[in-house]
């Protein structure tokens, strides 16, 4: 791989200031943009300021010892390569300076004829890993936390409980009317948890037979039925050390949920066809439109795997309860979309938005998101009137019965907090609604 040294930053770590200005010499002459520091806390310093690929750093240092210094060096930059160079080489501190992440361990003077081509291999190493490194941090930028649109009060407390148990290897449940972005979320506490480098695999459950859906989830071994020819890894071991989303969890059959709850309770399995058990470390976030503790209770879904899956449930607010991110998330999709196609500057007209925000959108964000590509595709213009709406969207029905019964519930939630004297978590007791759903009706009516 070609490589310009001029975009190479070297830094050096060394107390002896005759050796660093000497080495500096040296490896500026061959074109590399090098910094010097004289001890590990000045080092660290250049580190997090500079653009750096390779670090020289001596083994004895007045502040710190060079072979630790590795490891806070990776810790800061995992893509940085290190090289220890030391006056006293010594086998056990360079196995450990190894095993801590160095590149290599050399002796000072005797290996001075080793540094530049040592340097290059190193560097070439850093980029690639540079590279790969700021592609990963795109897609954590891409599906983190802050990624997540909205302001409301719903919105915030969902994503507060989610990026809390995103440290943690605890199974979430994510719970929300279809389109709520309950994917969106599952990838999110994958991205900022410590599997983010490891894979992040999403299966529908509702998109494939019982049949099916066991060979995807656990795979099969050759033979275990006609037309398996060979071995299969199944998604559990695709996703293994990383994050395995599974949407729609309420559609597997019995026999497979008890299947999964031993995945849950020991990370084993056993494959079709196979007689051993494989064993797997994956973090499992499921998801349901529906409510399981109701069908547990009818026997439609085993209540021993809702209770190890409902560890930590996440309720995501539908998009009518939030109308005040309407506007935030409508923004949003008309920038990306209009990126797409090349129409930059585009705006709503004053109606149009009105009329986004009247709707009841039952599709949640995935139909605003439908509605947003499709009048950027039919603009024109760049203000994105009415007329390119839906019919549905033009055409609203009155909402004077649903006004009605609003009114009726926004005087009863006043009159039972009055009683509670204002404890919203007695209040959402005594009117059987979960605490999100008390916060999301006292924003939508405007409730102090």
């Amino acid at each position: 791989m070609q490589q310009n040294n001029e975009d190479i930053c070297v830094l050096i770590i060394d107390d002896e200031k005759k050796l660093n200005d000497l080495l500096s010499r040296i490896i500026s002459l061959e074109g590399f943009d090098v910094k010097q520091a004289y001890n590990a806390r000045e080092g660290l310093r250049l580190l997090a300021q500079e653009d750096v690929h390779v670090v020289l750093s001596d083994v004895k240092l007045p502040d710190a010892n060079g072979v630790e210094l590795v490891e806070q060096i990776k810790k800061r930059k995992p893509y940085v390569e290190v090289i220890n160079l030391t006056a006293f080489g010594n086998i056990p501190d360079g196995v450990q300076s190894i095993k801590n992440g160095a590149f290599d361990y050399i002796t000072k003077g005797d290996d001075n004829d080793k540094i530049i081509p040592l340097l290059n291999k190193a560097a070439e190493k850093a980029i690639l890993q540079k590279r790969v490194f700021d592609l990963e941090q795109k897609v954590v930028n891409k599906h983190n936390f802050a990624s997540i649109i909205g302001n409301s009060p719903q919105i915030k407390e969902s994503i507060l409980l989610a990026s809390k148990v995103a440290q943690t290897d605890t199974t979430v449940l994510l719970l929300g009317e279809t389109g709520t972005g309950k994917e969106v979320f599952a990838q999110a506490i994958h991205v900022e948890s410590p599997r983010k480098l490891q894979r992040f695999i999403a299966l529908n459950c509702s998109g494939f037979s019982s049949e099916l859906l066991e060979s995807e989830l656990f795979g099969y071994k050759a033979g275990a039925f006609t037309g398996a020819n060979k071995d299969k890894k199944g998604l559990l071991e695709e996703a293994n050390g990383g994050t395995l989303f599974l949407d729609e969890i309420g559609e597997m059959n019995l026999e497979l949920q008890a299947k999964l709850l031993r995945v849950l309770e020991s990370q084993t399995f056993i494959k079709l066809g196979d007689t051993s058990t494989s064993k797997v470390n994956v973090r499992i976030v499921a998801a349901t439109n529906r409510n399981l503790q109701e069908e547990a209770e009818e026997g439609k879904f085993r209540m021993d795997l809702f209770y190890r899956l409902s560890v930590f449930s996440i309720s995501l607010p539908a998009l009518s309860g939030r109308r005040g991110d309407i506007e935030l998330l409508a923004d949003h999709f008309l920038k990306e979309y209009g990126r797409k196609v090349n129409k930059a500057n585009l705006g709503f007209a004053d109606d149009t938005l009105e009329l986004l925000k009247k709707h009841a959108w039952k599709g949640n964000i995935r139909e605003l998101k439908n509605v947003i590509e499709r009048v950027v595709i039919l603009s024109d213009n760049e203000l994105i009137e009415a007329s390119l709406l839906p019919f549905e969207l033009q055409h609203q029905p009155e909402q004077q019965n649903s006004l009605n019964m609003q009114i009726v519930e926004k005087q009863h939630i006043r009159k039972v907090l009055t009683y509670t004297h204002g404890n919203k978590t007695e209040a959402a007791r005594l009117l059987g609604i979960g605490l999100t759903t008390l916060y999301r009706k006292l924003e939508e009516y405007k409730i102090r």
